[in-house]
């Protein structure tokens, strides 16, 4: 014989999932993000996901325009074949670091071409003194005028720029340098695991502790 465990009636029971039913139904009715403009170093989703590193390149004939690289869940990106899950939550986090004007090195530069900028070094008055910066320019351009100032760059001694993946251009003596989209320049290194990470630490440490006493078996 089939026995009730339950002392609330099925009606009840049904009310009481309701809310959980609504919060998912809310959920699935939000407006999704607004999409960002692709930027001159950043125009397509090839670039995008070559910057941002951990081999996610591989997956950009999967992603080929730049509305479905921010809009493609988790699922539709699982679904593309974009493995492990922690790729996945990688890719939308810097998704929503773009989304929010958050860029890696480069990523404020507006004058580019082919995938390369180009920056030179200029003076700029502050009070009595001179402070030398470092400006975008157009390519070929002396004009320093023209030149935005970039951030992520410096000028070390008379006048060469230094920064990560920099390039200078030999007849200028450093102060003229480019930057070119390469992979992984925006890459955020994995942690590396010690004695097995959090959830293995105390049993790894007890072996190790029984191996130094000769007791391991």
């Amino acid at each position: 014989m089939i026995t009730r465990s339950s002392k609330f009636p099925c009606s009840l029971l049904l009310s009481l999932q309701l809310p959980r039913q609504c919060t998912r139904a809310l959920h699935s009715s939000l407006p999704l993000p607004p999409i960002p403009q692709p930027t001159p170093f950043v125009p397509d989703p090839t670039t995008f996901l070559t910057l941002i590193g951990r081999q996610l390149s591989k997956h950009a004939p999967k992603i080929t325009t730049w509305d479905s690289l921010f809009s493609l869940t988790s699922t539709q990106l699982r679904e593309l074949g974009v493995e492990p899950a922690r790729s996945r939550r990688y890719l939308l986090w810097w998704r929503d670091q773009f989304r929010r004007g958050i860029y890696g090195i480069g990523g404020d530069l507006q004058n580019v071409v082919d995938g390369v900028a180009e920056m030179r070094v200029k003076e700029v008055p502050v009070g009595e003194t001179v402070k030398k910066v470092v400006v975008n320019t157009p390519p070929g351009v002396e004009e320093l005028a023209q030149g935005k100032l970039v951030q992520g760059f410096h000028v070390r001694g008379a006048g060469t720029i230094v920064g990560s993946y920099v390039e200078l251009v030999k007849e200028s003596g450093g102060s003229v340098a480019r930057l070119k989209v390469q992979e992984g320049m925006w890459e955020v290194r994995r942690g590396h695991k010690v004695h097995g990470g959090e959830r293995r630490r105390k049993y790894v440490l007890s072996q190790i502790a029984k191996k130094a006493r000769g007791t391991l078996k």
